[in-house]
């Protein structure tokens, strides 16, 4: 009797959105023709976070002729944080990649970023300032402020990863669970995440990402009213990582990393039967 064929890897999508009516449909069209043409099986969860405008209505009418694409209302309490919470909850995947409704990330990177998931870490963070990146129209202001917040983080925790603050990042399905509970209820979110990771012990991988300005619509990120909350929850993780003495460190942190697919071979019941 010959083995059966290993399930094959599915990648999630969380993409929060609020108000990207004219912005939603080309993302996610740009998503699903790139990760079909790859062959990945994917789910894109989109979480429409109370929008007035035309999105959740965008997302249900692709959602009917393609099952790939899931509409997950917010019904708590809105804002970044708590929309992509409110995916992270929702996801099945065996990893999951957050990616932003307005076009800026790329499709391309986020087959790269599954590839990295998928054979050789468990985070795939992007970088839009490493050799290779390419960042179209940055506004210049943001740009001063987020070299200075990052540089600040990476001196406080000893990394040599030098965008944190992005959002664009994947980790597979057991980083999330390994990194709750979840404060951030802001775009602060974007550095509590992986920064728990790597304090939990979770390995990852950097690579240059490309990055553009949105075409449409406007960032909902007011750097005016972020900056202490940053500062809260990188302090809060510097915390956890300085005073709790590995208290909510993986267990496993020991083991030899292992690829998605062989762990679903060596886990299976046909397997242990074996």
């Amino acid at each position: 009797m010959g083995l059966l064929a290993p399930t094959p890897v599915k990648l999630s999508v969380v993409i929060p959105a609020r108000n990207e009516g004219s912005s939603i449909r080309p993302t996610l069209d740009a998503l699903r023709t790139r990760l079909a043409r790859e062959g990945i099986a994917y789910e894109l969860v989109v979480v429409d976070d109370g929008s007035t405008d035309t999105t959740a209505a965008e997302i249900q009418a692709l959602a009917d002729v393609d099952p790939g694409v899931r509409l997950v209302p917010n019904l708590g309490a809105h804002g970044f944080g708590h929309a992509v919470r409110c995916g992270l909850d929702a996801f099945t995947g065996d990893a999951v990649v957050i990616v932003m409704a307005d076009g800026s990330d790329s499709p391309d990177d986020l087959v790269r970023y599954f590839y990295v998931l998928r054979d050789r870490a468990e985070c795939a963070f992007g970088s839009r300032f490493a050799p290779g990146s390419e960042v179209i129209d940055y506004p210049r202001f943001k740009l001063f402020v987020n070299r200075l917040a990052n540089w600040f983080i990476k001196v406080l925790f000893g990394i040599r990863y030098n965008d944190v603050t992005n959002a664009f990042k994947g980790y597979r399905a057991n980083v999330i669970e390994g990194c709750r509970p979840f404060l951030s209820p802001h775009f602060n979110l974007t550095v509590e995440i992986p920064l728990k990771a790597i304090v939990r012990g979770y390995s990852y991988e950097t690579l240059p990402i490309s990055w553009r300005q949105r075409h449409h619509g406007v960032s909902s990120l007011k750097l005016q009213e972020m900056g202490s909350r940053y500062l809260f929850i990188v302090l809060h993780v510097w915390l956890e990582k300085m005073l709790t003495r590995g208290d909510y460190r993986r267990i496993d942190a020991g083991e030899p990393f292992r690829p998605i697919a062989v762990e679903r071979i060596e886990e299976s019941p046909a397997a242990r039967a074996r």
